[in-house]
């Protein structure tokens, strides 16, 4: 029998990738969204759902793998708007 807190656990990464999945967010989208730090939301996407649910961890994969390729684009938008706004 699984503890409470592990049940808990499971459940927060299953609704994490869903909606990681959802609303094809980020990492740090996703982290805001629960209430979880950047890093615990990545350790549960990235380790913890390949135990407890494969295909659901290699639909994440995908997404986090284009967040991944598009991080460099999206901090240069970041920094090209906030110059922008400055002038």
């Amino acid at each position: 029998m699984k503890s409470r807190n592990k049940a808990l656990i499971e459940q927060r990464v299953i609704d994490s990738a869903n909606y990681l999945i959802e609303n094809n967010s980020t990492v740090r989208e996703t982290a805001r969204k629960f209430g979880v730090s950047k890093s615990t939301t990545h350790k549960d996407l990235v380790v913890r759902l390949k135990d407890i649910n494969l295909n659901l961890y290699e639909d994440v994969s995908v997404i986090l793998e284009v967040n991944w390729e598009e991080k460099n684009l999206r901090g240069g938008l970041a920094t090209k708007e906030k110059f922008e706004s400055m002038k």
